[in-house]
């Protein structure tokens, strides 16, 4: 969307409309590179238009009235076969880029048979997102999305003047972040005040364990609220954009954990055995590498759990383009 646009844009309608347009056409300028497989790249970018797109559908929703294949429910049918296709992509790529070469030679040829195994399961992930991407489904979310652009229509929040309903369409999903049971994970309560608990190796393993998928879906959490703001980036500073930064670190560093869970889930699976029997000695970097990523989680999980930058978060979302007077407002909220 050209920057005269973005100037012009005023109403929740208004940014609605740039928003899906800019990941729409970025969505489907890698449909013909996805197609050929010839780039792993394009897939990743088609997936992560895809998916903004759908967090621009789900967010600017009370602005919007999108035909019935083209709403966030449709898009997520989509995403979903071109993220299992890139999910095998990283797990190839994580193998043999940083496990291959630090493998013992009796391990090797173990090793060679899961990687051959699942290039296998690659292929068909490869045909499945190729009928996807030729089915009635995606043509339909294609012609009806840009039929909508060419004229769209609107819901009635849509009139409402962009600057005064963001805190409303922001807080909310904060709020669905800073109440998720994840962030429990790890911590101790003394005296009132949360701390984090410093964990062995040995005990962040059983909590992967037992709790790994909650961990997972808080990091599924960040990821939505970090696109969500990302949409907004305009009407706020740069506090708010450090925010975001924060968002993103956070969702790489959970995401760093649980790609070395489903690594070992995975490679179990198609060896049909435990991975520590088969790989012990890519087992143990698995979990020595999680255990890393755990402790470089700490400092952001500390973070946040703190209400005072909880409660300045929440603040920065009040006031879209900060006036004099809102800054004030801040800073007396600050010194109180």
């Amino acid at each position: 969307m050209k920057s005269d646009s973005k100037q012009s844009a005023n109403t929740l309608g208004d940014w609605a409309k740039i928003a899906l347009e800019k990941h729409f056409q970025k969505t489907i300028q890698y449909e013909e590179d996805v197609l050929s497989d010839r780039d792993p790249e394009a897939l990743h970018q088609m997936r992560v238009g895809m998916r903004r797109l759908r967090s621009a559908a789900k967010g600017f929703a009370p602005a919007l009235d999108l035909p019935k294949a083209a709403r966030h429910s449709q898009i997520g049918k989509i995403s979903r076969s071109l993220g299992s296709l890139r999910d095998l992509d990283v797990l190839l790529e994580t193998l043999e880029t940083h496990y291959q070469d630090a493998l013992p030679d009796r391990e090797k040829d173990e090793f060679k048979r899961a990687l051959t195994l699942l290039k296998s399961e690659r292929s068909q992930a490869f045909d499945a997102v190729k009928e996807t991407l030729n089915s009635e489904i995606y043509l339909s979310f294609k012609n009806s999305l840009a039929d909508w652009l060419n004229r769209p229509s609107y819901g009635e929040m849509s009139v409402l003047p962009i600057q005064g309903i963001l805190p409303d369409l922001l807080l909310p999903e904060v709020s669905d972040l800073f109440l998720h049971p994840g962030w429990l994970l790890g911590i101790k309560t003394k005296k009132g005040k949360v701390k984090i608990n410093n964990l062995t190796e040995t005990e962040v393993e059983e909590l992967f364990q037992k709790q790994g998928e909650t961990l997972h879906d808080l990091r599924k959490q960040v990821k939505r609220v970090r696109y969500q703001m990302s949409l907004f980036t305009n009407f706020y500073g740069k506090d708010y954009s450090e925010y975001v930064d924060d968002l993103k670190e956070i969702q790489e560093v959970l995401g760093k954990m649980q790609d070395s869970v489903v690594l070992a889930e995975t490679l179990s699976r198609v060896l049909g055995c435990n991975l520590q029997d088969a790989l012990p000695t890519l087992a143990e970097k698995l979990l020595e590498n999680r255990y890393l990523s755990w402790l470089e989680w700490q400092p952001l999980h500390q973070k946040y759990l703190e209400p005072e930058i909880r409660d300045q978060l929440r603040l920065e979302l009040l006031y879209p383009n900060p006036s004099s007077k809102s800054k004030k407002a801040r800073k007396k909220k600050k010194k109180g």
